[in-house]
Protein backbone atom coordinates (compact mmCIF):
# COMPACT_ATOMS: atom_id res chain seq x y z
CA UNK A 1 0.00 0.00 0.00
CA UNK A 2 0.97 3.64 -0.48
CA UNK A 3 1.64 5.85 2.18
CA UNK A 4 -0.79 8.83 2.91
CA UNK A 5 2.45 10.85 2.36
CA UNK A 6 3.55 9.12 -1.04
CA UNK A 7 3.21 11.09 -4.04
CA UNK A 8 2.39 9.60 -7.56
CA UNK A 9 4.46 9.31 -10.26
CA UNK A 10 3.24 11.42 -13.40
CA UNK A 11 3.72 10.86 -17.21
CA UNK A 12 3.26 13.26 -20.16
CA UNK A 13 2.09 11.24 -22.31
CA UNK A 14 2.06 12.46 -26.01
CA UNK A 15 -1.18 12.82 -28.12
CA UNK A 16 -1.28 10.00 -30.37
CA UNK A 17 -3.19 10.47 -33.82
CA UNK A 18 -3.72 7.66 -36.40
CA UNK A 19 -3.66 7.81 -39.88
CA UNK A 20 -6.80 10.00 -41.29
CA UNK A 21 -8.29 7.19 -42.83
CA UNK A 22 -7.82 4.95 -39.67
CA UNK A 23 -9.55 7.37 -37.29
CA UNK A 24 -12.70 7.97 -39.75
CA UNK A 25 -13.29 4.18 -40.12
CA UNK A 26 -16.47 3.38 -38.83
CA UNK A 27 -16.36 -0.28 -36.88
CA UNK A 28 -17.97 -3.34 -38.20
CA UNK A 29 -20.46 -4.19 -35.25
CA UNK A 30 -21.81 -7.62 -34.84
CA UNK A 31 -25.04 -9.14 -34.46
CA UNK A 32 -26.56 -8.75 -30.58
CA UNK A 33 -25.93 -12.24 -28.76
CA UNK A 34 -29.09 -14.13 -27.31
CA UNK A 35 -27.13 -14.26 -23.81
CA UNK A 36 -26.60 -10.49 -24.24
CA UNK A 37 -30.86 -9.32 -25.24
CA UNK A 38 -32.03 -12.24 -22.20
CA UNK A 39 -29.76 -10.62 -19.72
CA UNK A 40 -30.86 -6.78 -20.93
CA UNK A 41 -34.46 -7.27 -20.94
CA UNK A 42 -34.79 -10.60 -18.19
CA UNK A 43 -36.60 -12.78 -20.60
CA UNK A 44 -36.01 -16.98 -21.83
CA UNK A 45 -36.05 -18.70 -24.85
CA UNK A 46 -34.58 -15.74 -27.83
CA UNK A 47 -34.26 -16.66 -30.80
CA UNK A 48 -31.21 -15.27 -33.22
CA UNK A 49 -31.99 -15.29 -36.38
CA UNK A 50 -29.53 -12.25 -37.42
CA UNK A 51 -26.01 -13.20 -37.98
CA UNK A 52 -26.54 -15.82 -41.24
CA UNK A 53 -25.27 -19.22 -38.57
CA UNK A 54 -26.22 -22.69 -39.69
CA UNK A 55 -29.76 -23.40 -37.42
CA UNK A 56 -28.24 -26.79 -36.97
CA UNK A 57 -25.07 -25.66 -35.16
CA UNK A 58 -21.40 -27.47 -36.35
CA UNK A 59 -20.95 -30.95 -37.85
CA UNK A 60 -21.50 -33.71 -35.64
CA UNK A 61 -18.00 -35.21 -37.05
CA UNK A 62 -16.28 -31.88 -36.59
CA UNK A 63 -17.74 -31.59 -32.80
CA UNK A 64 -15.79 -35.45 -32.17
CA UNK A 65 -12.95 -34.16 -33.99
CA UNK A 66 -12.44 -31.17 -31.38
CA UNK A 67 -13.21 -33.13 -28.59
CA UNK A 68 -10.32 -35.21 -29.57
CA UNK A 69 -8.08 -32.87 -30.20
CA UNK A 70 -8.58 -30.64 -26.70
CA UNK A 71 -5.62 -32.08 -24.94
CA UNK A 72 -3.04 -30.83 -27.16
CA UNK A 73 -3.99 -27.50 -26.64
CA UNK A 74 -0.52 -27.02 -25.62
CA UNK A 75 0.63 -27.09 -29.04
CA UNK A 76 0.85 -24.43 -31.70
CA UNK A 77 -1.25 -24.96 -34.37
CA UNK A 78 0.15 -26.16 -37.56
CA UNK A 79 1.05 -23.18 -39.17
CA UNK A 80 0.35 -24.04 -42.49
CA UNK A 81 -2.95 -25.69 -42.08
CA UNK A 82 -0.70 -29.02 -44.13
CA UNK A 83 -3.49 -31.86 -43.86
CA UNK A 84 -6.59 -29.23 -43.93
CA UNK A 85 -5.11 -27.75 -47.27
CA UNK A 86 -4.37 -31.24 -48.87
CA UNK A 87 -7.88 -32.74 -48.30
CA UNK A 88 -9.52 -29.33 -49.35
CA UNK A 89 -7.40 -28.89 -52.45
CA UNK A 90 -8.15 -32.65 -53.17
CA UNK A 91 -12.19 -31.85 -52.86
CA UNK A 92 -11.73 -28.56 -54.43
CA UNK A 93 -9.31 -29.71 -57.50
CA UNK A 94 -6.23 -27.23 -56.60
CA UNK A 95 -3.26 -27.81 -55.93
CA UNK A 96 -2.69 -27.19 -52.01
CA UNK A 97 -0.39 -23.89 -52.94
CA UNK A 98 -3.33 -22.43 -54.43
CA UNK A 99 -4.75 -22.08 -51.09
CA UNK A 100 -4.38 -20.08 -47.72
CA UNK A 101 -6.25 -20.23 -44.89
CA UNK A 102 -7.48 -17.42 -42.43
CA UNK A 103 -9.17 -16.36 -39.27
CA UNK A 104 -12.40 -16.63 -41.17
CA UNK A 105 -12.73 -15.31 -44.52
CA UNK A 106 -12.84 -11.48 -43.15
CA UNK A 107 -9.30 -11.94 -42.13
CA UNK A 108 -8.83 -13.46 -45.91
CA UNK A 109 -10.04 -10.53 -47.46
CA UNK A 110 -8.21 -7.71 -45.07
CA UNK A 111 -4.82 -10.01 -46.52
CA UNK A 112 -5.88 -8.91 -49.86
CA UNK A 113 -6.36 -5.46 -49.05
CA UNK A 114 -2.66 -5.27 -47.44
CA UNK A 115 -0.87 -7.40 -50.09
CA UNK A 116 -2.40 -5.40 -52.89
CA UNK A 117 -3.66 -2.03 -52.04
CA UNK A 118 -1.77 0.89 -50.74
CA UNK A 119 -2.68 4.68 -49.99
CA UNK A 120 -3.53 6.53 -53.29
CA UNK A 121 -5.31 3.31 -54.92
CA UNK A 122 -8.72 2.44 -55.69
CA UNK A 123 -10.84 -0.20 -55.27
CA UNK A 124 -14.69 -0.37 -57.07
CA UNK A 125 -17.86 -2.49 -55.36
CA UNK A 126 -21.23 -2.71 -54.62
CA UNK A 127 -23.26 0.41 -52.63
CA UNK A 128 -25.07 -2.51 -50.93
CA UNK A 129 -21.94 -5.44 -51.08
CA UNK A 130 -20.66 -6.66 -47.96
CA UNK A 131 -19.38 -3.76 -45.50
CA UNK A 132 -16.23 -5.61 -44.68
CA UNK A 133 -15.07 -4.38 -48.48
CA UNK A 134 -15.21 -1.10 -47.60
CA UNK A 135 -13.72 -1.22 -43.99
CA UNK A 136 -10.72 -3.12 -45.32
CA UNK A 137 -9.62 -0.67 -48.50
CA UNK A 138 -9.92 2.13 -46.10
CA UNK A 139 -8.30 0.55 -43.65
CA UNK A 140 -4.96 0.85 -45.70
CA UNK A 141 -5.20 3.92 -46.96
CA UNK A 142 -7.12 3.30 -50.46
CA UNK A 143 -10.09 4.55 -51.75
CA UNK A 144 -13.79 3.01 -52.04
CA UNK A 145 -15.17 3.25 -55.10
CA UNK A 146 -19.33 2.49 -55.22
CA UNK A 147 -21.22 1.14 -57.68
CA UNK A 148 -25.03 1.34 -57.69
CA UNK A 149 -27.18 -1.55 -57.07
CA UNK A 150 -30.39 -0.26 -58.23
CA UNK A 151 -32.04 -3.63 -57.70
CA UNK A 152 -29.85 -4.93 -54.95
CA UNK A 153 -27.92 -6.97 -57.06
CA UNK A 154 -24.01 -6.12 -58.54
CA UNK A 155 -24.26 -4.06 -62.07
CA UNK A 156 -20.51 -5.66 -63.47
CA UNK A 157 -21.43 -3.30 -66.21
CA UNK A 158 -21.36 -0.28 -64.03
CA UNK A 159 -18.70 -1.27 -62.00
CA UNK A 160 -16.39 -1.78 -65.37
CA UNK A 161 -16.86 1.90 -66.18
CA UNK A 162 -15.68 2.88 -62.74
CA UNK A 163 -12.18 1.06 -63.44
CA UNK A 164 -9.28 3.91 -63.61
CA UNK A 165 -5.45 3.47 -63.68
CA UNK A 166 -5.63 3.27 -60.18
CA UNK A 167 -7.59 0.77 -59.86
CA UNK A 168 -6.01 -2.40 -57.83
CA UNK A 169 -9.25 -4.65 -57.10
CA UNK A 170 -12.63 -5.20 -57.50
CA UNK A 171 -14.99 -6.74 -54.73
CA UNK A 172 -17.78 -9.10 -55.76
CA UNK A 173 -20.09 -10.75 -53.03
CA UNK A 174 -21.95 -13.39 -55.02
CA UNK A 175 -24.28 -14.10 -53.28
CA UNK A 176 -24.34 -10.62 -51.58
CA UNK A 177 -24.74 -9.87 -48.20
CA UNK A 178 -27.22 -8.27 -46.96
CA UNK A 179 -29.07 -8.52 -50.19
CA UNK A 180 -29.17 -12.23 -50.93
CA UNK A 181 -28.61 -12.20 -54.76
CA UNK A 182 -26.57 -13.00 -57.24
CA UNK A 183 -24.65 -11.80 -60.38
CA UNK A 184 -25.40 -14.74 -63.11
CA UNK A 185 -23.15 -16.24 -65.54
CA UNK A 186 -23.52 -14.40 -68.55
CA UNK A 187 -23.28 -11.32 -66.66
CA UNK A 188 -20.03 -12.64 -64.94
CA UNK A 189 -18.06 -13.74 -68.27
CA UNK A 190 -18.69 -10.67 -69.85
CA UNK A 191 -16.99 -8.76 -66.75
CA UNK A 192 -13.60 -11.50 -66.60
CA UNK A 193 -13.12 -10.87 -70.42
CA UNK A 194 -12.91 -7.47 -70.32
CA UNK A 195 -10.99 -6.66 -66.93
CA UNK A 196 -7.28 -5.71 -67.38
CA UNK A 197 -5.08 -8.60 -66.22
CA UNK A 198 -3.70 -6.59 -63.37
CA UNK A 199 -6.89 -5.66 -61.37
CA UNK A 200 -7.14 -8.38 -58.81
CA UNK A 201 -10.90 -9.26 -58.67
CA UNK A 202 -12.01 -10.86 -55.03
CA UNK A 203 -15.30 -12.94 -55.42
CA UNK A 204 -16.42 -13.16 -51.88
CA UNK A 205 -18.43 -16.63 -52.02
CA UNK A 206 -19.45 -17.19 -48.42
CA UNK A 207 -22.62 -18.19 -49.25
CA UNK A 208 -21.67 -20.77 -52.25
CA UNK A 209 -23.33 -23.63 -50.74
CA UNK A 210 -26.52 -22.57 -50.28
CA UNK A 211 -27.10 -21.67 -53.78
CA UNK A 212 -29.00 -23.88 -56.46
CA UNK A 213 -29.62 -21.97 -59.67
CA UNK A 214 -27.94 -23.67 -62.40
CA UNK A 215 -26.98 -20.20 -63.93
CA UNK A 216 -24.94 -19.37 -60.49
CA UNK A 217 -20.94 -19.01 -62.19
CA UNK A 218 -18.39 -20.88 -59.79
CA UNK A 219 -16.00 -18.08 -60.11
CA UNK A 220 -12.86 -21.44 -59.45
CA UNK A 221 -14.56 -22.38 -63.04
CA UNK A 222 -12.82 -19.27 -64.70
CA UNK A 223 -9.35 -19.41 -62.56
CA UNK A 224 -7.04 -20.32 -65.87
CA UNK A 225 -8.41 -17.25 -68.02
CA UNK A 226 -5.32 -15.42 -67.28
CA UNK A 227 -7.09 -12.77 -64.75
CA UNK A 228 -6.16 -12.33 -61.34
CA UNK A 229 -9.40 -13.71 -59.58
CA UNK A 230 -9.37 -15.03 -55.64
CA UNK A 231 -12.08 -16.83 -54.79
CA UNK A 232 -13.14 -16.54 -50.87
CA UNK A 233 -15.00 -19.16 -48.81
CA UNK A 234 -16.09 -19.97 -45.92
CA UNK A 235 -16.31 -22.68 -43.01
CA UNK A 236 -18.65 -20.39 -40.77
CA UNK A 237 -21.72 -20.89 -43.10
CA UNK A 238 -22.80 -24.24 -44.33
CA UNK A 239 -20.56 -26.32 -42.37
CA UNK A 240 -21.92 -24.65 -39.07
CA UNK A 241 -18.15 -23.38 -37.84
CA UNK A 242 -18.66 -19.91 -37.04
CA UNK A 243 -16.72 -19.27 -33.44
CA UNK A 244 -14.22 -21.37 -34.87
CA UNK A 245 -13.28 -18.65 -37.59
CA UNK A 246 -12.26 -20.29 -40.16
CA UNK A 247 -11.89 -19.32 -44.12
CA UNK A 248 -10.13 -19.75 -47.04
CA UNK A 249 -9.31 -17.98 -50.36
CA UNK A 250 -8.07 -20.13 -54.12
CA UNK A 251 -5.74 -18.15 -56.55
CA UNK A 252 -2.56 -18.86 -58.42
CA UNK A 253 -0.09 -19.80 -56.93
CA UNK A 254 1.99 -16.40 -57.03
CA UNK A 255 -1.05 -14.11 -55.75
CA UNK A 256 -1.11 -16.81 -52.52
CA UNK A 257 2.75 -16.55 -52.34
CA UNK A 258 2.72 -12.68 -51.94
CA UNK A 259 -0.69 -13.33 -49.61
CA UNK A 260 1.29 -15.85 -47.14
CA UNK A 261 4.05 -13.00 -46.83
CA UNK A 262 1.85 -10.70 -44.83
CA UNK A 263 -0.43 -13.43 -43.17
CA UNK A 264 0.38 -13.69 -39.51
CA UNK A 265 2.08 -16.77 -38.04
CA UNK A 266 -0.34 -19.17 -36.55
CA UNK A 267 -3.46 -17.67 -37.64
CA UNK A 268 -5.44 -20.85 -38.12
CA UNK A 269 -6.13 -22.54 -34.71
CA UNK A 270 -5.83 -26.03 -34.21
CA UNK A 271 -9.33 -26.81 -33.80
CA UNK A 272 -10.94 -24.59 -36.30
CA UNK A 273 -8.46 -27.33 -38.62
CA UNK A 274 -9.53 -30.51 -37.34
CA UNK A 275 -12.81 -28.99 -37.12
CA UNK A 276 -12.36 -28.07 -40.93
CA UNK A 277 -11.18 -31.69 -41.92
CA UNK A 278 -13.61 -33.50 -39.90
CA UNK A 279 -16.86 -31.31 -41.64
CA UNK A 280 -15.73 -32.17 -44.60
CA UNK A 281 -16.17 -35.64 -44.21
CA UNK A 282 -20.07 -34.54 -43.27
CA UNK A 283 -21.86 -34.75 -46.65
CA UNK A 284 -25.34 -35.72 -44.44
CA UNK A 285 -24.66 -32.61 -42.28
CA UNK A 286 -24.38 -29.96 -45.40
CA UNK A 287 -27.19 -31.89 -47.32
CA UNK A 288 -29.91 -31.64 -44.01
CA UNK A 289 -28.26 -28.02 -43.45
CA UNK A 290 -29.02 -27.27 -47.78
CA UNK A 291 -32.74 -29.22 -47.12
CA UNK A 292 -33.99 -26.97 -44.18
CA UNK A 293 -32.46 -23.77 -45.07
CA UNK A 294 -34.13 -24.70 -48.95
CA UNK A 295 -37.91 -25.57 -46.91
CA UNK A 296 -37.20 -22.12 -44.53
CA UNK A 297 -36.63 -19.98 -47.55
CA UNK A 298 -39.76 -20.93 -49.06
CA UNK A 299 -41.56 -20.77 -46.04
CA UNK A 300 -40.55 -17.20 -45.03
CA UNK A 301 -40.79 -16.40 -48.64
CA UNK A 302 -44.35 -17.45 -48.68
CA UNK A 303 -45.55 -15.84 -45.77
CA UNK A 304 -43.85 -12.76 -46.80
CA UNK A 305 -45.57 -12.33 -49.82
CA UNK A 306 -49.09 -12.48 -47.49
CA UNK A 307 -48.30 -9.60 -45.99
CA UNK A 308 -47.09 -8.08 -48.87
CA UNK A 309 -43.93 -7.28 -47.36
CA UNK A 310 -41.35 -6.54 -50.58
CA UNK A 311 -38.16 -8.66 -50.22
CA UNK A 312 -35.13 -9.45 -52.38
CA UNK A 313 -34.73 -12.78 -54.06
CA UNK A 314 -32.34 -14.87 -51.81
CA UNK A 315 -30.08 -17.85 -52.91
CA UNK A 316 -28.79 -17.78 -49.49
CA UNK A 317 -29.51 -18.75 -45.69
CA UNK A 318 -31.19 -15.35 -45.10
CA UNK A 319 -33.54 -13.17 -46.56
CA UNK A 320 -33.51 -8.98 -46.74
CA UNK A 321 -36.72 -7.52 -45.87
CA UNK A 322 -38.18 -4.03 -46.86
CA UNK A 323 -40.39 -2.97 -43.92
CA UNK A 324 -41.48 0.29 -45.74
CA UNK A 325 -40.57 2.27 -42.49
CA UNK A 326 -38.02 2.89 -39.91
CA UNK A 327 -36.62 -0.56 -39.22
CA UNK A 328 -35.23 0.60 -35.55
CA UNK A 329 -38.55 0.66 -34.37
CA UNK A 330 -39.62 -3.05 -36.04
CA UNK A 331 -36.20 -4.18 -34.56
CA UNK A 332 -36.82 -2.87 -31.54
CA UNK A 333 -40.34 -4.41 -30.78
CA UNK A 334 -39.10 -7.84 -32.32
CA UNK A 335 -36.13 -7.66 -29.19
CA UNK A 336 -39.01 -7.80 -26.84
CA UNK A 337 -40.13 -10.36 -28.50
CA UNK A 338 -37.36 -12.26 -28.18
CA UNK A 339 -36.49 -11.92 -31.72
CA UNK A 340 -33.45 -10.88 -32.84
CA UNK A 341 -32.68 -10.73 -36.79
CA UNK A 342 -30.44 -7.67 -38.36
CA UNK A 343 -31.56 -4.42 -39.09
CA UNK A 344 -28.80 -2.71 -42.11
CA UNK A 345 -29.27 0.91 -41.70
CA UNK A 346 -24.94 0.40 -41.83
CA UNK A 347 -25.62 -0.36 -45.75
CA UNK A 348 -27.56 2.19 -46.56
CA UNK A 349 -30.74 -0.07 -46.70
CA UNK A 350 -32.95 2.65 -44.64
CA UNK A 351 -36.19 0.33 -44.32
CA UNK A 352 -34.67 -2.99 -44.79
CA UNK A 353 -34.25 -5.82 -41.88
CA UNK A 354 -32.27 -9.26 -42.81
CA UNK A 355 -33.68 -12.28 -41.37
CA UNK A 356 -31.53 -15.32 -41.03
CA UNK A 357 -33.34 -18.81 -42.50
CA UNK A 358 -33.94 -20.46 -38.60
CA UNK A 359 -35.19 -23.89 -37.91
CA UNK A 360 -38.98 -24.53 -38.53
CA UNK A 361 -39.94 -23.20 -35.63
CA UNK A 362 -38.07 -20.15 -35.48
CA UNK A 363 -39.29 -18.81 -38.97
CA UNK A 364 -43.17 -19.56 -37.42
CA UNK A 365 -41.97 -17.64 -34.74
CA UNK A 366 -40.31 -14.81 -36.30
CA UNK A 367 -43.74 -14.65 -38.60
CA UNK A 368 -46.25 -14.42 -35.84
CA UNK A 369 -44.03 -11.74 -34.40
CA UNK A 370 -44.00 -9.54 -37.41
CA UNK A 371 -47.75 -10.13 -37.94
CA UNK A 372 -48.61 -8.94 -34.46
CA UNK A 373 -46.50 -5.85 -34.64
CA UNK A 374 -47.75 -5.43 -38.10
CA UNK A 375 -50.73 -5.42 -37.01
CA UNK A 376 -50.92 -3.16 -33.30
Amino acid sequence: MLRPDAKLLTLEVPVIKPNEYVRDLIPYVPGKPVEELERELGIRDAIKIASNENPLGPSPLALRAVSEALAKLNRYPDGDAFYLKHKLAERLGVNPGNLIFGNGSNEVIEIVARTFMKPGDEAVMGEFAFIVFPIVTQAVGAKAIISPMLDLTHNLRDIFERITPRTKAVFIANPNNPTGTIVKKEEFEWFLERVPEDIIIVVDEAYFDYVEDPDYPNSLDYRRLGKSVITVRTFSKIYGLAGLRLGFCVSSEEIISYMNRVREPFNVNSLAQVAAIAALDDKAHVARSRAINREGLEYLSRELRKMYLPFAPSFTNFILVDLGTDPIIVYNALLREGVIVRPVINYGLKTHIRVTIGLPEENERFISSIKKLLSS
